[in-house]
């Protein structure tokens, strides 16, 4: 499975759903074992349970966790970015195939899929997730 932009998201930005801006919505991520799809497919509108890292006796929280640091730049090249701090999760025993950002703020609104491109495994220790310069041609989310 490849990355997913969810239909519904590319109309959400246009509608103002979504504040990516510093103070803006509240943004999580949740992992994802076994497979990502379905829940997730490009027709996907919300955050789903189906999949997601069990959170008993693994430290993992339901739901995920909030993603911090978030802002929007226009680094060059006349593309608009996104960018979060890399996200930690502490001291977790888990596999984890990809992740899901969502929209805590609006519903539960899915923004992106993300594909790890095979298993990742933390043993009581840290699972990081490790996002994309903030450049036109990495950022996890741009707008060209």
């Amino acid at each position: 499975m490849a990355n997913i932009i969810p239909d519904s998201f590319k109309s959400e930005l246009l509608s103002g759903t979504h504040d990516f801006a510093t103070g803006g919505n509240t943004f999580k991520i949740a992992l994802y074992a076994d497979t990502l799809g379905p829940p997730y497919t490009t027709s996907s509108t919300v955050y789903s349970t189906d999949n997601e890292v069990s959170s008993s006796g693994t430290s993992y929280p339901a739901g995920g966790q909030a993603l911090d640091s978030q802002a929007v730049s226009i680094p060059g090249s006349n593309t608009a970015v996104v960018d979060f701090a890399n996200e930690v999760f502490s001291n977790v025993t888990l596999t984890s195939l990809g992740a899901a950002i969502y929209n805590s703020s609006a519903s539960n609104k899915l923004c992106l899929v993300i594909d790890f491109g095979g298993n990742k495994v933390a043993t009581s220790g840290d699972f990081t997730i490790q996002f994309p310069a903030a450049t036109a041609g990495a950022a996890i989310i741009r707008v060209a």
